[in-house]
């Protein structure tokens, strides 16, 4: 869908952004996404991201072409090829013993994460932001310079999943507790043109938890979901936004426990596609 979308703009190259949202092993639709805009020579001058969307957003915004994108998607099987999330159930349930609070270590993926990315945010071709949860604070804080790694890693330090990462003596959690899909952040960086590529679930409806564990995924669902509706509805008139599609042909559940983790990965390659073809088709629409 588009929120005041006009099919005769054609966005400079100075005000674009791309705003990635969080969402798990789901983020693979981004890649979808992300590949079908650069083929058609759609390039932001911003990146905004927040959680895997961090992790999305950072490789795009080292090189924005579709190359990128391309190896993006290597850096996904990675993800399986080299079990940077996997471990058997007494290995998980070893490592909550030991710190208490959170199944795996960040190692693995810290290190993934600086084989293929810049060492400083200022290193970065296009520019780029991703937001973390502050625990100090209690508020969103927003990473626009420094060591990138520790920067994404803070973004997607989901709570209990993997450990808060400790950034000049502040802790940080998982960006999507605060900003999930920060289109606000975007315009407020003088962006005019918004590409959103978020994860699904939006479309889905809500119903009163009936397990233990949906009673937290319903509480952020609402959260989320209030906090995105509310920027669009804010958004300058002058501003347009493209909320890209993912391909889907059901509605991704809300209560599915799949997205809370990267270690499911056997939908990575079908999600990637959908969504490049649902996007290339609904990019057909607006130009033509």
């Amino acid at each position: 869908m588009s929120a005041d979308a006009d099919s005769s703009h054609v966005p400079r190259s100075d005000d674009v952004a791309f705003v990635l949202g969080g969402g798990g092993q789901l983020g693979a639709h981004e890649v979808g996404m992300l590949e079908a805009l650069l083929e058609r020579g759609i390039a932001p001058s911003l990146i905004v991201g927040t959680s895997v969307g961090a992790i999305n957003g950072a490789v795009i915004a080292a090189q924005p072409d579709l190359d990128s994108a391309r190896r993006l998607s290597g850096v996904w099987s990675r993800f399986e090829q080299e079990g940077i999330f996997k471990g058997s159930l007494v290995r998980r349930a070893a490592t909550l013993a030991r710190t208490r609070t959170h199944l795996h270590g960040d190692s693995a993926l810290r290190g993934l994460l600086g084989d293929v990315l810049p060492e400083r945010i200022e290193d970065l071709t296009v520019r780029f932001q991703c937001v973390a949860a502050s625990i100090e604070r209690a508020s969103e804080h927003w990473f626009e310079d420094g060591p990138l790694v520790d920067a994404v890693m803070a973004s997607a330090a989901v709570p209990g999943l993997l450990p808060a990462v400790e950034i000049n003596g502040e802790h940080y959690f998982d960006g999507g507790i605060v900003n999930s899909i920060p289109v606000a952040r975007a315009v407020e960086l003088g962006a005019r043109t918004l590409y959103v590529l978020h994860v699904g679930r939006l479309d889905s409806p809500l119903t009163p938890p009936r397990w233990p564990w949906e009673v937290g995924l319903v509480a952020f669902e609402i959260a989320r979901r209030h906090r995105f509706v509310g920027d669009l509805a804010r958004l300058p008139a002058d501003v347009t936004v493209h909320v890209l599609p993912t391909g889907q042909t059901e509605p991704q559940r809300y209560n599915d426990l799949k997205q809370l983790r990267y270690r499911d990965s056997s939908q990575i390659a079908g999600n990637i596609a959908r969504a490049r073809a649902a996007t290339a088709q609904y990019l057909d629409q607006v130009e033509g």
